[in-house]
């Protein structure tokens, strides 16, 4: 008999050694039942909102409750992990499962904060494109080693309303037409995510050697970053004394007709947003040439989580296929996959097929390469020197 590459990797995954922290999956699947996991993750935006609980429903069906804690930044839920630890508090803590990426796990897994390894256990792990899509197991440059899941697949794509501007092809470009085009291109103020994105963008275009972007930061390797802005922040939306305070905030911007261009790290973003009537029909993406910064978001468990399997449970949930095309679906979220679509059973590779991608959205193809995260410690250090000379 000829196994399929789906079963031939269910296999594999079947004869992986006995985690320590549990027996099997049926074994946590036991224990999960009736648990409840207050799932920490950013709630800024509303189509999140309504996907997480979504999860929430699936997850009811195998016994296990979620509640999204909504947050502010993601520190705060390191903040309180690493608080409980300094109290001593080793089980029952406060937060169950964290969304989450860079500087945060680079910091959880410095400080012991981290429950696990989990992910290469979870039945659905054997379905990831972990060669095609390296970066579900390199958070940031820094290997996950199996204490985060992935769950999302992101890129940087630029918006433009293709009615008022036009695409642009290199950062150098997009600086040229906001001097010409002044109060229309503006970015969010870091530290956020979306921000600090930009910056990395433009260290990618101004640095004379961007591999270095992948060492740990070094005093003044960003120097060429800070003319760079000097000379562009006069032309941005209020002539860069402000800036919004982050992606949805960014987005409404370019919903009102005050920007012209705007970016954001869901390629299918705009496409929903146009779904929903909430953006111009002529709004479009385009990427840079050479590639725009791409990254997975990840679930991570606390070490002292006060349901840990059942968090396994809705990890392993959000892996499944059902879920990842959900996700995936330009009309609820846009998000790009995890998931090896040659791992698939013919019927899940249909539920991706039968996505619409919507007027806004880029194939695939049309993305480009993938630039990698820096090291983490750059965005720290570039979110306080940045703040330094622009904030207030």
């Amino acid at each position: 008999m000829t196994l399929s590459r789906r079963q031939t990797l269910a296999l594999f995954a079947a004869l992986l050694p006995a985690r320590a922290y549990a027996a099997d999956w049926q074994a946590t699947l036991s224990k999960a039942q009736g648990q409840e996991v207050f799932w920490h993750a950013w709630g800024g935006d509303p189509k999140i909102n309504d996907f997480i609980q979504w999860v929430g429903e699936e997850a009811k069906a195998l016994g296990v409750r979620l509640t999204h804690v909504k947050l502010a930044a993601t520190a705060d839920a390191v903040a309180r992990v690493r608080a409980e630890k300094a109290a001593a508090k080793t089980t029952g803590g406060a937060v169950d499962l964290i969304w989450t990426n860079g500087e945060n796990f680079a910091a959880m897994k410095a400080e012991g904060l981290l429950h696990g390894p989990f992910a290469q256990g979870l039945p659905n792990w054997p379905l990831v494109d972990t060669k095609g899509k390296p970066a579900t197991v390199n958070d940031f440059t820094l290997p996950t080693e199996g204490y985060e899941s992935p769950w999302a697949m992101a890129q940087l794509v630029f918006e433009h309303d293709s009615a008022k501007a036009p695409a642009q092809g290199s950062v150098a470009a997009l600086a040229d037409w906001a001097r010409a085009n002044p109060g229309r291109f503006t970015y969010p103020q870091p530290p956020d995510y979306l921000g600090l994105t930009f910056l990395k963008q433009v260290l990618y275009a101004v640095l004379p050697d961007p591999s270095l972007l992948q060492a740990p930061y070094t005093p003044g390797a960003e120097a060429p970053l800070w003319p760079f802005l000097d000379a562009l922040h006069p032309a941005l939306w209020r002539q860069g004394k402000a800036f919004p305070k982050d992606e949805p905030a960014l987005g409404q911007l370019l919903a009102d007709g005050e920007t012209f261009v705007s970016f954001a790290f869901n390629p299918g973003r705009a496409s929903a947003e146009i779904a929903a009537g909430r953006l111009a029909e002529t709004v479009r993406t385009f990427v840079l040439q050479g590639g725009t910064i791409g990254n997975a978001s990840f679930l991570a468990i606390p070490f002292n989580a006060a349901a840990p399997e059942a968090a396994e449970v809705v990890a392993n949930l959000i892996l499944s296929p059902k879920v990842q095309a959900r996700a995936e679906d330009a009309a609820v979220l846009g998000f790009q996959t995890v998931l090896d679509m040659a791992a698939l059973t013919p019927e899940d590779r249909a539920l991706f097929a039968a996505l619409k991608r919507g007027p806004a959205t880029l194939s695939p193809e049309a993305l480009g390469p993938v630039l990698l995260e820096p090291h983490a410690s750059w965005m720290t250090a570039i979110a306080t020197e940045w703040a330094k000379r622009y904030a207030g």
